[in-house]
């Protein structure tokens, strides 16, 4: 009999890091294509600031690009978990985003899973550290907008939920979910 198979920190975290890595390819390319249609810089008639992108990094440059980074990530992470549940990086690792009860996600969920993500990571990122040390192996993100991150079987379509040693009534108890 298959006991439940929670997706632990380790495999998250790499999941999580090849999913940065597409974000951080997907920003670079948006920051070629800026730089191709500004090449130069507003403040290149000064001649006491460089012309180009060093030109431009100012308070509110610097607050757009970051603006435009976050809502590259809240697209990405709330698309892929919303539609199929996997980002590339959990499909890599067989791994699945399910709400608690083992329906698939939806749009909503996902969007606050990824509020989550910036609630995880502003005390020194204990919200993602919590993973390693809680039974169902949740982080606060997943608190809060009640998932958990699932192995996937081999078609990549089920998963195994339930630990008896998370529930609170002892009662020992496996559910096979196919979404």
């Amino acid at each position: 009999m298959m006991e439940h198979r929670y997706g632990g920190f380790w495999r998250r975290a790499v999941a999580f890091y090849i999913d940065k890595l597409i974000l951080y390819i997907i920003y670079f390319i948006l920051v070629i294509m800026e730089l191709q249609l500004f090449p130069s810089s507003p403040y290149a008639d000064r001649p006491d600031v460089p012309a180009g992108i060093l030109g431009q990094l100012t308070f509110p440059f610097m607050m757009g690009h970051f603006a435009v980074y976050l809502g590259i990530g809240m697209a990405y992470f709330t698309h892929f978990h919303g539609s199929i549940g996997q980002t590339p990086g959990k499909m890599l690792l067989k791994l699945k985003v399910v709400r608690i009860t083992g329906k698939n996600m939806t749009y909503g969920i996902a969007w606050v899973r990824w509020v989550g993500y910036i609630l995880s990571r502003i005390p020194l990122c204990l919200g993602f550290i919590w993973i390693a040390f809680d039974c169902r192996k949740q982080g606060w993100h997943d608190k809060l907008a009640g998932t958990v991150v699932v192995i996937t079987d081999v078609d990549g379509q089920g998963a195994y939920l339930g630990n008896p040693s998370c529930d609170p009534a002892g009662e020992s108890h496996v559910e096979h979910v196919t979404d």
